[in-house]
């Protein structure tokens, strides 16, 4: 019997970077930049800074957890070999909650830079109805065995990456030198920190901005010299994505100040495209409308992919229902856990609000990745890449975080938990001895 087939080491420090980047430029410089400027004001550029911070300790965590335990299925399978099962089902409930509530906000981000740009009126119910428009699009299309290739990663990692350098350039050619220092200076820093419950539920909203660094993770198997080239590209990757979140924040709060950015998110849900019209040059609105189209939509065609698989492992140990453990012989694609999960995503959707599904998406990932620093601390020594406070570091910082989003928030993430251990343990109940 042959071995099986391994993959290629093909892949260098900056391929695994641009894989990075296309998993986090979406929805969190699209639209997440403006929901957090509408909670601490020009602080906005300290949260980012603070929140890339956290991902770095949690991007490390997770960089030796995937040398020490190179299989798929992330915090879910660390949390069962290292921790308990109960960890490793409560990291695959929370991921699927945070990353469907993250898809959720990427369709309605899409659909309002769509309208907005096209000129439709943008009323709740309208958005509403689009976003759910590119949910079942996409949902059918992954259903039917559809992935994003590497050349599609690269051409869309490319137009966004264009459309955010001339949103800064351009940004800045129309800002008011006058009023600078007054909304971006040094001293709205300090003025952060005199609300630190605002700075610190700035930062949790940030947090999830970062996530996307989580792929690099998983390219054990392409990457040359792993050991050394995974750990290197999350840190670069967080470096570059941290001076784009600064620079594009920075920019849009310099041209239109913290209310009409926050504003911007609120009404239209396409902040970036509305003060991209403010320019001098207003031409640039369309660019960044078609970068943030098709980044948004990319986040959430990758985000169907990643969960439906998350799904079905959790169906093949019984932890959701048996249904779900179905793989089409046609498409090779987990139908009924595509579809799951693409009904999921639409109920979140039908909430109408970025503001609360990005909220809800903060919390739940937070405490997955609390339970990812929880898992690397259980690493056996001979394992360990990275000084343990790392990993404590960035489980307090999780767990500490997760509760500063709005009570009504993590009430629920808390409640959504009790009903993930309510059919666990049903499926566990039922399942033939």
């Amino acid at each position: 019997m042959s071995a099986p087939a391994s993959l290629t080491r093909v892949v260098g420090l900056w391929g695994a970077v641009w894989m990075g980047l296309g998993s986090i430029l979406g929805t969190g410089v699209f639209v997440s930049l403006g929901i957090a400027t509408g909670v601490v004001g020009s602080g906005v550029v300290f949260a980012v800074v603070l929140a890339a911070l956290v991902a770095t300790a949690n991007g490390l965590s997770s960089a030796q957890l995937a040398a020490a335990h190179p299989v798929s299925g992330g915090t879910y399978e660390y949390g069962h070999t290292f921790v308990h099962p109960v960890a490793g089902f409560t990291a695959g409930w929370m991921f699927l909650a945070a990353k469907s509530a993250s898809a959720a906000t990427a369709a309605l981000g899409c659909a309002g830079y769509l309208l907005h740009t096209l000129g439709v009126a943008d009323g709740a119910m309208i958005r509403v109805g689009v976003a759910l428009a590119i949910v079942l699009v996409l949902t059918a299309l992954v259903a039917g065995g559809v992935r994003r290739s590497n050349h599609a990663n690269i051409a869309i990692v490319t137009l966004t990456l264009t459309a955010l350098a001339a949103f800064v350039v351009f940004g800045w050619l129309s800002v008011d030198l006058t009023r600078v220092g007054e909304r971006v200076g040094p001293s709205t820093w300090l003025d952060a920190l005199d609300t630190p419950t605002a700075l610190l539920h700035a930062t949790a909203l940030m947090f999830v901005a970062y996530t996307g660094y989580g792929r690099i993770a998983t390219l054990g198997e392409e990457v040359r010299d792993p050991a050394r080239t995974i750990p290197r590209a999350i840190i670069a990757t967080l470096v570059l994505s941290m001076l784009l979140y600064v620079s594009v924040s920075a920019t849009a709060v310099a041209v239109v100040g913290p209310e009409a950015f926050a504003a911007s998110t609120r009404e239209a849900a396409a902040p970036l495209e509305v003060v991209a019209r403010a320019f001098r040059h207003p031409q640039v609105a369309w660019l960044v409308a078609v970068g943030a189209v098709t980044a948004m939509a990319g986040v959430l065609l990758n985000l169907l992919l990643g969960l439906s698989r998350v799904l079905l492992a959790m169906a093949r140990r019984r932890e959701m229902p048996a249904a779900l453990d179905h793989v089409s012989e046609a498409t090779s694609s987990p139908t009924h856990a595509v579809w799951a999960i693409g009904a999921f995503i639409a109920a979140l959707v039908l909430l109408g609000d970025i503001r609360t599904t990005w909220s809800f998406s903060a919390f739940t990932v937070l405490v997955y990745y609390g339970l990812t620093n929880l898992s690397a601390l259980y690493l056996p020594v001979e394992s360990r890449r990275f000084p343990r406070w790392i990993a404590v570091a960035g489980l307090v910082a999780c767990f500490g975080l997760a509760f500063f989003v709005e009570w009504p928030v993590w009430l629920a993430g808390l409640g959504l938990l009790g009903l993930g251990f309510a059919v666990r343990a049903w499926m566990r109940a039922s399942a033939p001895r």
